[in-house]
């Protein structure tokens, strides 16, 4: 996934960023153009979060029919997935959303301070998310290679995290922009394509957390 996007749609975020200071950018009629250019960037942003979304798909479907063929489906040993940390962690995590709503909000208002406070407050709770995700994986009493169970688990979640981690890395890059003198001149596509990944991302996981820690039984 992180080579599909570094290809397709991080060169669309790069194009759609915003102004990068005096030149052309400011001569009569220019403005409205890159609004027009970053509308372009924009539609394929949704394109490349369409096929996001297939994938993903593809994987709850294959997850589904997995679980409903496999005679035994978790390790020997293991009754279940713990389900209060991961809540805890859903949580921050879908609410991390409305942060950033807020953030675009702000931005949207020029507000650029409490755009930059909205929006780091939401790469802190996306990296809490990952922590957590990780220290569960920490515990887990099964491994990759422990059955269908465990690859099918390792693998949701781990390309789930690898999303948050783009996710915040995005949103980093995005922070380091809006320093730049006349960033948002040219418009808001870049911030506005980061929270679309990200409220993707969101969605993406409300659907992971019921397949693997509230559908637990047969």
């Amino acid at each position: 996934m992180a080579d599909s996007f570094s290809g397709g749609a991080a060169p669309a975020l790069d194009r759609a960023g915003g102004s990068h200071g005096p030149g052309p950018e400011h001569e009569p009629g220019h403005g409205s153009a890159e609004h027009a250019h970053g509308g372009y960037n924009l539609t394929g942003f949704v394109i490349f979060l369409a096929s996001e979304s297939l994938i993903f798909a593809a994987l709850f479907a294959a997850y589904i029919v997995l679980k409903g063929s496999a005679p035994l489906w978790l390790p020997a040993g293991v009754e279940g997935l713990e389900v209060r940390e991961p809540l805890i962690n859903t949580i921050i995590l879908v609410s991390s959303s409305g942060v950033a709503w807020l953030a675009e909000r702000a931005l949207h208002r020029r507000q650029l301070v409490r755009f930059r406070l909205w929006w780091l407050l939401t790469m802190a709770m996306g990296t809490w998310f990952v922590v957590g995700q990780a220290r569960e994986w920490l515990g887990l009493p099964f491994g990759l290679g422990d059955g269908v169970f465990g690859a099918s688990f390792y693998l949701l979640t781990g390309f789930h995290g690898l999303h948050v981690i783009t996710g915040v890395l995005l949103m980093a890059l995005m922070l380091w922009r809006s320093f730049r003198p006349g960033n948002y001149d040219g418009g808001e596509a870049g911030v506005t394509s980061v929270g679309l990944f990200w409220h993707f991302v969101d969605v993406i996981w409300i659907v992971l957390f019921a397949l693997l820690y509230l559908w637990q039984g047969r």
